[in-house]
């Protein structure tokens, strides 16, 4: 009897301590932004770029350079122009053939057919015949190596049912990106009327490609290599591949009216940039411009990062939990693009409460960080909790306190 009224005793006292517990928690309430300030470098504004001016004298029609991971400008000259982008179309056709892996439509060993359509095509190609397959992998390989009009074809007609069902997909994506310069007409950028874009918005389809799939630059990097079993041999239509330190990728284009148009993207030091040449007047100067605006890049900017995937940002109160805090962490990294050589203060604004109650799961979005240059966000990323907190109950209220305790004596 002395045993069991000891028992109920106990119990007692652990739902009174745990109730006392409980009503403090909930104590806490929202606060306000916390606020610090973090030295780096002078943030590049794309607005004070002169889209009108060309002082690298860069000769071709439109030209862009972007910093990869951001997207800022670095550079522009008439970056909007509508012009024929040829074989930098396939941009888009790989983007979407990377989208189709990813959601596991297709695999790098799926094999795609050749159609009479495939076949047909003129222009760079491998000589496809409608009596032979080839694996995602070797078609990839094909389109961004001596991009293979065939290649490309066939893949467009394998996911989007008819090549312009597929179209109809890469226009779709174009509005989704912002590509308001855009009207995609074909997969692969032969001349066509009304096929056009800009310098401004194949660097946002090719930022795209290389953030979201850098895998792609297994493929794009390739300077030679072959196809069936060695009979058909790959020399990558980029030179700079071969010719300039750090480059990535990215994809030629040229045809008699849109002349030569280079997407060309290079990483040093951690900053990528992409450089974006059109309608330059000949094959060795679309290189020269990229190689200029690249040069440019690394010579005067460089990327800053501000806080990393997984750093903890702060440790936060939980209420109704079994647990009585949790580290708050960046989703993913953040950093923005500078000047070099300058100093200026950035902001680093803290939108968190106090207190978040349980239940929470891991990975929840419980707040915001952001970095704020002269009243502008210059980088930004959700704040996640790292691991998992359970409300708590009548259930798990008795053996939490016991933990408590038991910590508190060690």
């Amino acid at each position: 009897m002395k045993k069991i009224i000891s028992i109920i005793v106990i119990n007692v006292i652990i739902i009174f301590c745990a109730t006392y517990s409980y009503a403090n928690l909930l104590g806490y309430i929202w606060s306000n932004s916390a606020t610090q300030t973090v030295a780096v470098s002078n943030n590049i504004n794309e607005e004070h770029i002169d889209d009108t001016s060309n002082p690298l004298n860069l000769d071709c029609a439109s030209a862009i350079l972007i910093e990869q991971n951001t997207g800022n400008v670095l550079y522009a000259y008439n970056s909007h122009e509508k012009l024929r982008p040829a074989s930098v179309t396939k941009i888009m056709s790989i983007l979407l053939i990377m989208e189709a892996i990813e959601n596991g439509k297709i695999n790098y060993d799926t094999k795609i057919p050749c159609s009479e359509n495939a076949e047909s095509m003129g222009g760079s190609q491998i000589w496809l015949d409608t009596t032979e397959e080839l694996s995602v992998e070797e078609m990839l390989k094909a389109i961004c190596v001596v991009s293979a009009n065939d290649c490309v074809t066939a893949m467009a007609e394998y996911l989007g049912g008819t090549e312009e069902g597929f179209v109809k997909m890469m226009n779709e994506k174009a509005i989704q990106l912002g590509m308001n310069d855009t009207s995609f007409k074909n997969c692969h950028g032969i001349d066509e009327d009304g096929h056009v874009t800009s310098s401004y918005d194949i660097a946002l389809m090719s930022k795209e490609l290389l953030t979201k799939f850098p895998e792609i630059t297994k493929y794009t990097t390739i300077w030679s290599d072959s196809l069936r079993n060695g009979k058909s041999e790959l020399i990558n239509t980029n030179k700079l591949v071969r010719n300039y330190s750090g480059c990535t990728g990215l994809k030629t284009g040229s045809t008699s009216q849109a002349l030569f148009n280079l997407s060309a993207s290079a990483t040093r030091d951690n900053l990528s940039l992409i450089a974006v040449v059109m309608k330059s007047p000949t094959s060795a100067k679309r290189f020269k411009c990229a190689t200029s605006l690249l040069d440019y890049g690394f010579a005067n900017f460089e990327y800053k990062k501000m806080i990393s995937k997984g750093d903890i940002v702060k440790n936060v109160k939980v209420g109704k939990g079994v647990k009585t805090e949790v580290n708050v962490i960046a989703e993913n990294d953040c950093g923005t693009v500078i000047s070099k050589g300058n100093d200026f203060s950035i902001e680093q604004n803290i939108e968190l409460p106090d207190l978040i109650d349980a239940p929470i799961k891991q990975n929840d979005v419980v707040g915001n960080l952001k970095y704020v240059l002269n009243e502008e966000c210059v980088g930004e990323c959700n704040l996640i909790v790292d691991e998992e907190v359970k409300k708590m109950n009548i259930l798990n209220m008795e053996q939490h306190i016991l933990d408590r305790w038991f910590t508190l004596l060690r």
